[in-house]
């Protein structure tokens, strides 16, 4: 049976899914200098298909993993079939409990320094894109939505209702949306304002 509440507390991460795939795209773009644009359509087809895969099974929606973004702005691999051969590999490896045990033997502190070089990597590859893009960072609409939208993403800001949660990637994508088109019905308020006067 169908729960209303359920289906409005997990619609809303539909936009945070299409949204961080949006990125991640753009992400690519910028590091291997080709226009990803017309990969969109298929992009977001297999990320809703697959979402669609998941919920079938009980699970919850899918998307592109940052980390894969991170390791292609280091090694500079960007072959396709690299990745699709990796996750063959990683899936033949996720039968194998022996193998499970010994990345349990890596340090915390290891993993922990892979993290922040992978993640500082990502927060890079997007300042270039807003360098690219020439945005202005000069307007405080721009300054504050990017401020905050790092800060809630890098510090994995984490928001709960009840059972369900949504991650530093959720909240930064909607603090990012809904602060742009908040400052944005401000500044046409003063504009009005403004003119009024």
């Amino acid at each position: 049976m169908f729960e209303a509440g359920a289906m409005l507390l997990i619609a809303p991460v539909a936009i945070i899914l299409i949204a961080e795939n949006l990125g991640h795209i753009k992400a690519v773009g910028a590091m291997t200098g080709v226009n990803m644009d017309r990969h969109m359509g298929r992009a977001f087809l297999g990320d809703g298909v697959a979402t669609m895969l998941a919920g079938s099974g009980g699970g919850t929606g899918v998307t592109t993993y940052v980390e894969n973004i991170g390791v292609m702005a280091m090694t500079r691999v960007y072959s396709t079939l690299i990745f699709v051969v990796a996750a063959l590999f990683a899936i033949a490896l996720g039968f194998s409990p022996k193998f499970g045990a010994l990345l349990q033997t890596v340090p915390k502190p290891v993993l922990g320094g892979l993290a922040v070089a992978v993640f500082g990597l990502i927060a890079a590859a997007m300042a270039r894109i807003w360098v690219d893009n020439k945005v202005d960072f000069s307007d405080p609409r721009n300054l504050l939505t990017v401020g905050v939208t790092l800060i809630a993403g890098a510090g994995d800001l984490t928001l709960r209702f009840g059972g369900f949660a949504v991650g530093g990637i959720g909240t930064a994508t909607l603090a990012a949306i809904g602060l742009y088109q908040l400052l944005g019905l401000r500044r046409g308020a003063a504009a009005e304002d403004r003119a009024r006067h």
